[in-house]
């Protein structure tokens, strides 16, 4: 958790939204539906937007999610394959 968003993620505003979401949700992931225990925020919280409840607390901003679901959608970047195939089928190296 970011520094300064840890005041948001403790405070009672958010841990009831957390929740009433999960609870609404029936505690499944939106995207697999195995057992969800993350609330995302859709569009991410920033330093400039961490005290908008438009963004922060609005259930149209908010996702349940698994954790390995959470993890692909913050970590997607991180490819950590040696080799990718182009369009043709041939093998692409990948650059660490």
């Amino acid at each position: 958790m970011k520094e300064w968003a840890k005041e948001f993620y403790h405070s009672k505003n958010w841990k009831d939204t957390r929740l009433a979401y999960l609870k609404a949700q029936h505690y499944l992931c939106e995207r697999c539906g195995e057992p969800a225990k993350v609330v995302h925020h859709k569009h991410y919280l920033t330093k400039r937007n961490i005290n908008n409840t438009d963004i922060t607390l609005n259930w149209d901003n908010l996702e349940a999610l698994c954790q390995d679901c959470h993890n692909k959608e913050h970590h997607a970047a991180a490819d950590t394959r040696r080799y990718r195939f182009d369009a043709d089928g041939n093998v692409i190296a990948t650059t660490p």
